[in-house]
């Protein structure tokens, strides 16, 4: 709203300042340091209101050190990160841009079924929350509409350079023309980008047009399906990720960085041009969201850093999951999660390994046995007698480590 109010005043008074609000830089620091102060300010208040709810959080004893401690600690405290990410996108967003649209419906979208699992928790008594089959349906709700809301909306498109004797000849006839028209306009697009290959840009039509070229009209369903999947496991990785004091909140706020780095070049055709990635108009916008989700996570640990005084419950997790994945979706990044979710990954195969591997042992010796000692992996590493603040900072180094490597694919391929 502050971006449109400023806008005007730039038209019609020539403001002092004002054109400010035009570059994406100054907008992107100017949600870090809203989100900053909602999240820290408020986010107090909110877990004393919590506290005095006694939206407290039931811990069974599975023999963790310091685990019974942690009982009665206020749960939910997700509600901290949703506001303080929404109100500065609210404030200072292009609120147009079909990509905040879709972020904001991400967020509401996730966050209500965490929020519903998180009270069907405490105030239904129910420890198990939120039936699996729902969360799962509501999930694959999300990625249906973000599939295809990025497949057949107008405003989502893919730029890419013309082939180099063409733009030769385009330059022969008018030697000022637009950098811009030296791209062609790829609507509905399926592409995508595969990390640490030299031609790296993919089209999900591939998969079927072997078969037969007529098929190319239903690439569509694939990019859908990818969708659907990839909000699914991300949002589940984050949700077990959730585990420890500060270890969710911290591990997607690196993660987050991370994509806005991606969105930024993406967005922008001089950069994209030089790192020879798809241009992707108006996609920069998303530049803005990632500043005041990154804010809000840093904000969040200053109270969820051990010994936390609030837990974010899956109010918080499952959101999280959700943004990365639809930003990593948008900006065709989605094949990198294995590498830059790393963390993620670990943890959601931990649990699978682990479930498989009991069931399998009890059909075949009638005992089940154990890969690790405990999953989710980060609770394998407190069973170990590591203190869980050295395993939260480990993760976070490994995180920064698969970050990196996940910004050098942009030249390293």
């Amino acid at each position: 709203m502050l971006y449109y109010l400023f806008e005007y005043l730039e038209k019609q008074f020539q403001f002092p300042g004002a054109s400010l609000f035009g570059f994406l830089t100054f907008r992107a620091a100017m949600a870090v340091i809203l989100s900053l102060l909602i999240s820290t300010i408020y986010g107090k208040r909110i877990i004393e209101f919590l506290r005095k709810k006694q939206v407290g959080e039931t811990i069974r004893d599975l023999g963790l050190e310091g685990q019974v401690e942690k009982a009665g600690t206020p749960t939910m405290g997700g509600l901290i990160i949703i506001l303080a990410t929404l109100l500065p996108v609210l404030l200072i967003a292009k609120l147009e841009n079909i990509y905040i649209i879709l972020l904001i419906i991400t967020t509401l979208w996730m966050g209500t079924i965490g929020f519903i699992d998180d009270y069907i928790k405490k105030f239904k008594n129910d420890k198990e929350g939120l039936k699996g089959k729902f969360k799962v349906l509501g999930q694959v709700g999300l990625g249906l509409i973000v599939g295809l809301t990025l497949y057949f909306h107008d405003d989502v498109t893919i730029k890419e350079e013309l082939p180099l004797q063409q733009q030769q000849e385009l330059l022969a006839e008018n030697p000022n023309i637009p950098e811009a028209q030296l791209f062609d306009v790829a609507e509905k697009s399926t592409k995508t980008t595969i990390p640490f290959v030299k031609n790296n840009e993919f089209d999900y039509s591939n998969l079927i047009t072997w078969i037969s070229p007529d098929f190319e009209g239903y690439a569509w369903i694939i990019f859908v399906l990818v969708s659907i999947i990839i909000v699914t496991a991300v949002s589940n990785g984050a949700n077990l990720t959730d585990g420890i004091d500060g270890l969710a909140a911290g591990t997607s706020a690196i993660v987050v960085l991370t994509l806005g780095i991606f969105a930024w070049v993406s967005g922008n055709i001089i950069f994209s041009k030089y790192l020879n990635i798809m241009y992707i108009p108006q996609v920069e916008e998303i530049t803005i969201y990632i500043a005041a989700f990154v804010g809000a996570l840093v904000g969040f640990l200053w109270y969820n850093a051990y010994p936390a005084q609030v837990f974010m419950g899956d109010t918080g997790s499952l959101t999280i999951g959700g943004i990365i994945a639809v930003i990593a979706i948008a900006v065709r990044k989605e094949w990198l999660i294995p590498v830059l979710c790393g963390i993620f990954l670990a943890e959601n195969l931990s649990v699978m390994m682990q479930v498989s591997y009991f069931k399998y042992t009890k059909k075949k010796y009638g005992e089940g046995r154990r890969i690790f000692k405990m999953s989710p992996l980060h609770h394998h590493y407190q069973k170990s007698g590591y203190h869980e603040s050295k395993i939260v900072t480990r993760f976070w180094i490994v995180g920064i480590l698969l970050a990196i490597i996940s910004i050098v694919t942009l030249k390293i391929r």
